[in-house]
Order: C-alpha cells, then structure tokens, then sequence
C-alpha cells in the first residue's frame, strides 16, 4: 500500500490520471485542467507515469507534428480504485479537506 499511495500520491500525479479517464488529452489540455502545474513539472510528472506504463505519449507526425497522452491497459487498470477513493472521499470527508 505504501508503495501505491507513494506514487499515486504524489502530487498531480492522482490528478493526471483521473484526466486522462476521460480520453487523450494533450499537454496543453492537462495543463488547463489540472491547474497550478508548471509546464516543467508537469513534463517531469507524465515522464513519471510513461515510464511506470500508465501513461503513453502518442505523436501523431501531421503535419503539424502533435502530441498526446493517453491512458495505459495498466493505467486504465486503476479506474475502479480511483473511482471508489473518490466515492469514499466525498462520503466520508469535510468539504474543507482538500490536497493543498
């Protein structure tokens, strides 16, 4: 547990993931929605999650040359828990318990 809460909580990384559920996204749209992320950090953080094969980075060749992130089979894998920890938090949190 400790190994899965210490990656998954690390921060924006929860938060990318649950991004991502909703489809390929690309840096820019991440960005947008997460909120608060530096552009470096959030470069840092989706070389995290490729590199653990939750995430992969698609380049479409164009033109014009883009690029977007996707959802893994491993990453995809986490939708029930990440689903059911949001459940929880919602029952069972105060509205002034947040991650900042």
């Amino acid at each position: 547990m400790r190994r899965a809460f210490g990656f998954l909580g690390k921060r924006w990384n929860g938060i990318l993931i649950a991004t991502l559920m909703n489809g390929p996204a690309g840096f820019a749209e991440l960005r947008c929605a997460v909120g608060g992320i530096s552009d470096s950090v959030l470069s840092s953080r989706l070389s995290e999650l490729t590199e653990a094969n939750l995430v992969e980075r698609l380049v479409d060749p164009g033109p014009p040359v883009s690029v977007s992130y996707e959802l893994t089979e491993s990453g995809r894998a986490l939708m029930p828990a990440l689903t059911a920890l949001t459940s929880w938090a919602w029952e069972n949190l105060p509205p002034s318990a947040s991650a900042d």
